[in-house]
């Protein structure tokens, strides 16, 4: 069988206008197939891969899965390492009309299995041992063996673009994680519209260090750099000296890291300016990364470090600094062009320039929708979406050149060294310990991670709370970023006359 002639991938698709997406993710690597098949698309630990060979092992991917028993629907969990395994699997997964479950591997196992549950996955793949976890598990030897064994002609099976494609899983105030569901059609858009309007070609090598099994990586690693026929570099480490190594031997152009990394990198004593010589831009947080970081970065490797703002239900990116690497202190770009957000009252209307309220995010043209939902959660979907308009919990305020600021993140979100650590999900945890009554956990300033967790146990009447103790049984249910640096034992928390607790008064009690 001719390869050209697949299932919704008879010829490249040329007649797309600028920053339009592919129709599914099975089109994405037509640009660059059809100009080289040869080009480097994915370089990871193992080593390069075209896009001849990226393009094949997706389609064995997709003969494996089937093999193993996943059908169009079905849920398929993956908690891999950064490479060539986990970009494959995710491509064949898309082809057979499955739906992408990234499982953290820095997740507890409690945490992990209740992913599983909750998405009602068939299928996990693994380099790691997870007892009772309520799916199939394949290990990481026995998926590379079945994917060697399989037939490389396309799958053949006719994909729906906006049906559910990847949850992206993200804690609400129960502080249970819940999925933000997306369409294919929806996690290629970002990636086009980024291609588009920041002029990206086959010289782009972008570089990122965040775990693949984020959805949102998905997006903006291969599903984006693959539109501009150009080069994704999916990294292994996130540790100053890791990454610099990563920047200097495969020469990235765009790297995407947190602000803490940032911080680490920009006080190295064994990293060079010359070792980042190849980067024009670097991404981050906008609101998440400290003025004082930026410069210190930008001073020290003369490059510029781009403010965005995103989110797991956008997908991924809703503003940005423009290309060339203007930014206004405080703001986190302008919104994407296919993008508009507004903030507003408590009654949805939009206040003026200036004024702060909720971020809200919508349409500027029909080729965007934000999430279908949350995954089995219609009660937390209704609360998130307005329409087609998604209320994103962040309250900020956008200036009169349309740059948008977020100055606090509803729902008492943390940020700790770019990672997202929700005081609801810890907190559930703590109140579970029989020597606890109550507890209260928030984010404490911190310059080289931006914050540190912290909490404050009230212990149950009669008991004595050991903090050492109490910490070890944390790092048993929860990722180490999660667990408090700070537990302080207090005789009872401020509340409020309805019972609320009072968190303006939190730190004072530290």
């Amino acid at each position: 069988m001719d390869r050209a002639a697949r299932s919704g991938r008879d010829r490249p698709d040329r007649s797309a206008t600028p920053g339009t997406a592919p129709t599914t993710v099975a089109r994405v690597l037509d640009r660059a197939l059809g100009e080289d098949p040869d080009r480097v698309a994915l370089v990871t630990t193992s080593g390069p891969l075209s896009y001849a060979a990226l393009d094949r092992l997706a389609d064995r991917a997709a003969r494996a899965l089937h093999g193993l028993g996943v059908r169009t629907g079905d849920r398929v969990a993956a908690s891999l390492p950064n490479d060539q395994d986990v970009v494959v699997a995710f491509h064949g997964a898309m082809r057979l009309g499955a739906v992408w479950v990234g499982v953290n591997r820095a997740l507890a196992p409690p945490e992990q299995r209740h992913l599983l549950a909750d998405s009602g996955a068939t299928l996990m793949l693994s380099d790691h041992p997870l007892p009772d976890a309520g799916a199939r598990v394949v290990e990481l030897a026995a998926w590379q063996a079945a994917v060697r064994a399989a037939d490389d002609r396309p799958i053949g099976i006719d994909v729906d673009p906006d049906a559910p494609a990847g949850l992206a899983y993200t804690s609400g105030t129960t502080g249970r994680p819940k999925g933000a569901v997306h369409s294919q059609r929806n996690l290629l858009l970002p990636g086009a519209v980024l291609v588009a309007s920041r002029g990206y070609g086959p010289e782009l090598r972008k570089g990122d260090c965040f775990p693949f099994t984020v959805l949102n990586m998905a997006v903006l690693t291969t599903l984006l750099v693959s539109q501009a026929a150009a080069t994704s570099i999916v990294m292994d480490r996130i540790d100053a000296d890791g990454v610099a190594d990563w920047i200097r031997r495969e020469r990235v152009t765009t790297w995407n890291g947190p602000p803490a990394l940032l911080h680490s990198l920009a006080r190295s004593t064994t990293v060079a300016p010359d070792d980042l010589g190849s980067l024009d831009e670097v991404w981050t947080g906008g609101a998440d990364c400290p003025e004082p970081i930026r410069a210190a970065f930008t001073e020290r490797f003369g490059v510029p470090v781009v403010a965005t703002y995103g989110l797991s239900e956008a997908p991924t990116v809703v503003s940005i600094d423009d290309r060339d690497g203007h930014h206004v202190p405080g703001a986190s770009g302008r919104p994407l062009p296919h993008l508009s957000v507004r903030a507003t009252d408590d009654a949805g209307r939009t206040l003026p320039v200036g004024r702060t309220g909720e971020l809200r995010v919508r349409a500027a043209d029909d080729r965007y929708r934000p999430m279908l939902g949350y995954w089995g959660r219609p009660e937390a979907t209704a609360a998130a979406l307005d329409g087609d308009e998604l209320r994103t919990g962040d309250l900020g305020h956008l200036d009169e050149d349309g740059y948008v600021h977020v100055v606090d993140r509803a729902n008492l979100l943390i940020i700790r060294g770019g990672a997202n650590v929700y005081p609801a999900e810890v907190e559930r945890v703590l109140v579970a310990r029989p020597d606890v009554a109550a507890a209260a956990v928030f984010g404490v300033p911190d310059e080289r991670l931006g914050e540190r967790v912290a909490a404050l146990v009230e212990p149950g009447e009669g008991a004595t709370i050991d903090v050492e103790a109490l910490t070890a049984a944390l790092r048993g249910e929860l990722a180490a970023y999660k667990v408090p640096e700070r537990i302080t034992v207090v005789e009872a928390l401020p509340r409020n006359a309805m019972g609320k607790i009072v968190r303006a008064e939190l730190p004072a009690l530290l």
